[in-house]
């Protein structure tokens, strides 16, 4: 390390021997060779290796923490956010500590494949990332690492770490709901609770009650400039949210609440989602605040927390399929239902008297529906319209997602509901997930109401049968295209297809000699209107548009421009994109072990073909070209 040896002095111009030449570099100052070892060319393992060179260095290195600090930061710099500046650390110590995270969360999510590929949704997996017991943000930036590495690789790895921190990040947002529902009712904040339900429902969004009430603060500056037009000295361009006062004169509420339906309503243009009343999206603030559109609380919501951060209170009212607010008109007394006005944010924030909201629904109901309701029921209804789109989906992966996570909600709100704690069992006993929840679920089911013991009994024994098969799985069918029964099948795993018929861009990720689907659905289809009918080699694929389907082998055409397909399960059979093919990964492979091969010998053949085909009359994608030279 040194600039030169002691005794190899060269002499200067008066014949002395030159000091400076027979300085070594660890004589230089602490402070300077922190400087140096701090260059950015330097990183971890230079640092190591250089630590051992000497004690000088070994000391300069470890002492005060600057360099390993340094390491840290170029390292890991979304981590720093965790480090208060106010206290000391010791840096290398917690490199090491993430650096041994890294590596455990790695080797957990590889593995991950080999043992769950064949499960069609992933119960209890996730587990096993709790009990490392490692430091929450340490894990979850080591995922988010693995999900920002290369887009076209690694799918698979991808896939179940993208998985993971879904799971990770709700178990955080349960335990701030759990937090939030045990403080005392005037504590809960309407909005807070809705913003919950919304980061549980979409983990991976960047959501958070601080960002929704910045665009909900932007929204009260306009409302203030309206209101300051129509009335200059108004109370409510004074008032901050952290004081806690109301308006008590009736028209100065009047005049806020005249200016919020004409920001909201004409200037911003919300409005209830007619069209799409069934979306979820209606629900999650986050997304209302983006589309401007919701149902009816979700509007409500956002409508009664712009007006009490101006000053005016109002009610939320749990009334039959059209969620409203209510407005009191009255000083003193008791008010009964007829001294409140009803708001309809659905309907553009019109006013309504208690006989005009039973028009809304077509038929009378009792007082008891008039009634102002608490944090905690607002919860309840939201999550329960979310419950209700999951049960009205299509039975693939996003409705069961969408069902166990309201069910979730729900059940965390409401922890004894008989009704939901045996649809939650279902549900899981359905997808063959957590057996060993299912039979916790239905014991409790059982000590809260045993008139169910009928349905409770049935589940505990075909899930003890469960429990059983899992711990002696089938062997996983492997197919050859040498086989005889498949010298029809032109296709393979891996290879962009489109569909004739249809227009769409899929890939293959799965085959079958001939159809395998019930007779119910062959008719349905109208399979036998196909010149080959169901006798000919069907296709598993994953389409752009995020459907899984079983297309005909005459349906099916080589894409002329093959182009990545957007659908979530991508990474659960693939390990990379190629350019014009995806890559099987090692699951997928010992399923169809030939057709890698068979991929890899098509591919260029067949857009060799097409380049000389169409070349000239259509010209060619240059990247595509490129590929194929390569």
């Amino acid at each position: 390390m040194a600039t030169s040896a002691a005794g190899d002095g060269h002499s200067g111009l008066n014949g002395k021997v030159s000091e400076a030449s027979g300085k070594k570099l660890t004589d230089l100052p602490a402070e300077l060779l922190e400087y140096i070892l701090c260059f950015p060319v330097l990183n971890n393992r230079d640092i190591a290796n250089v630590s051992c060179a000497c004690k000088r260095l070994h000391d300069v290195c470890h002492g005060r923490g600057k360099v390993w600090e340094h390491q840290y930061k170029l390292r890991w710099p979304g981590l720093l956010k965790h480090y208060p500046q106010t206290e000391s650390h010791d840096w290398l110590k917690e490199y090491r500590k993430r650096y041994v995270v890294g590596l455990q969360i790695r080797r957990t999510v590889e593995s991950f494949s080999k043992r769950f590929f064949a499960e069609v949704v992933l119960g209890d997996s996730f587990t096993e990332i709790e009990s490392l017991g490692a430091p929450e943000h340490f894990c979850e930036d080591e995922l988010i690492s693995i999900l920002n590495s290369d887009r076209r690789k690694n799918l698979t790895l991808k896939y179940y770490a993208k998985k993971i921190l879904y799971f990770l990040r709700q178990q955080n947002i349960l335990k701030s709901l759990k937090s939030f529902l045990a403080r005392p009712p005037e504590q809960q904040s309407t909005i807070e609770g809705a913003v919950l339900v919304d980061q549980y429902c979409n983990p991976l969004a960047d959501v958070s009650l601080q960002s929704i009430s910045t665009q909900l603060d932007e929204i009260v500056d306009k409302i203030k400039k309206t209101l300051q037009i129509k009335n200059p000295s108004h109370p409510s361009l004074r008032a901050t949210e952290d004081d806690g006062s109301l308006i008590d004169d009736f028209e100065q509420q009047r005049q806020v609440v005249c200016a919020l339906n004409s920001v909201l309503y004409d200037q911003l243009q919300y409005k209830g989602n007619e069209c799409d009343y069934y979306n979820p999206l209606n629900s999650y603030l986050h997304q209302v605040l983006i589309r401007r559109t919701g149902i009816p609380i979700s509007l409500s919501v956002l409508y009664l927390t712009l007006a009490r951060k101006l000053g005016v209170k109002l009610e939320p009212v749990n009334f039959p399929n059209h969620f409203l607010l209510r407005w009191c008109q009255q000083h003193q007394g008791k008010p009964d239902i007829y001294d409140y006005v009803y708001i309809d944010t659905f309907g553009k924030g019109k006013q309504l008297t208690a006989k005009e909201c039973e028009y809304l629904i077509g038929h009378q109901v009792t007082s008891d529906y008039y009634c102002a309701v608490s944090t905690t029921e607002v919860l309840l209804r939201m999550v329960g319209n979310l419950l209700n789109i999951g049960k009205r989906g299509e039975g693939n992966e996003k409705s069961y997602q969408l069902l166990r996570d309201s069910l979730d909600l729900y059940l965390t709100i409401n922890p004894d509901n008989v009704q939901y704690l045996l649809l939650q069992a279902r549900l899981y006993f359905h997808l063959g997930i957590w057996p060993e929840k299912v039979l916790d679920i239905l014991q409790h089911i059982q000590a809260l109401d045993p008139s169910q013991h009928g349905a409770v009994g049935y589940l505990v024994q075909h899930t003890l049968e469960h429990i059983q098969h899992k711990r002696h799985p089938a062997e996983p069918e492997i197919k050859k295209r040498t086989d005889p029964v498949h010298h029809e099948v032109e296709f393979s795993v891996g290879l962009i297809m489109k569909h004739k018929r249809s227009g769409y861009s899929c890939v293959i990720y799965g085959w079958d000699p001939k159809c395998m689907m019930s007779m119910e659905w062959i008719t349905t289809m109208r399979v036998h209107q196909l010149a080959k009918g169901p006798n000919q080699p069907f296709y598993n694929v994953l389409v752009q548009d995020g459907t899984c389907r079983y297309a005909a082998q005459e349906n099916l055409e080589f894409h002329p421009s093959p182009l990545e397909i957007g659908h979530p399960e991508i990474g659960r059979y693939f390990a990379e994109f190629s350019d014009t093919h995806y890559t099987a990964n090692e699951e997928l492979q010992t399923r169809y072990p030939e057709d890698t091969a068979e991929t890899l010998r098509t591919v260029p053949e067949q857009y060799n073909k097409l380049n000389t085909n169409s070349g000239h009359e259509e010209g060619t994608d240059p990247q595509l070209c490129s590929s194929l030279k390569v």
